[in-house]
């Protein structure tokens, strides 16, 4: 499918679905918070995909996801998921084209502290 006109080239963060839905949880309830842009999931629900700025990847280095570059050429937002088996976990809007890295970056982080914490409690 060809992308959609007018939209905002982006990078993608994948990262395994547990950290990942924590991580969506706890960019929703931060207080001030950027927006949330859009996340998609595997057809099996394996992994999801943060949708960040272009040229995220150059300096991507958070253990246990990737980064895939667009190498210039821009991912572009699609109204409907870019692969076939994917969906959208939050769709794309207009109020939030991309997730900030740094906002991602800490949000992952924290989420990997808590399923650690988790997994090591009684």
């Amino acid at each position: 499918m060809p992308p959609a006109q007018g939209t905002p080239p982006c990078d993608l963060v994948t990262v395994p679905a547990r950290q990942g839905l924590e991580a969506v949880d706890i960019l929703r309830r931060a207080q001030g918070h950027e927006p949330v842009g859009p996340v998609l999931h595997d057809g099996t629900c394996d992994t999801l995909g943060f949708l960040v700025p272009p040229g995220t990847a150059d300096a991507w280095d958070v253990p246990g996801s990737a980064c895939t570059r667009t190498d210039g050429r821009g991912l572009r937002l699609p109204t409907v998921p870019p692969a076939a088996g994917s969906g959208w976990l939050l769709p794309p809007a207009e109020d939030a084209p991309v997730t900030d890295p740094a906002v991602l970056r800490a949000a992952l982080d924290q989420a990997a502290r808590m399923i650690e914490a988790a997994d090591n409690c009684c």
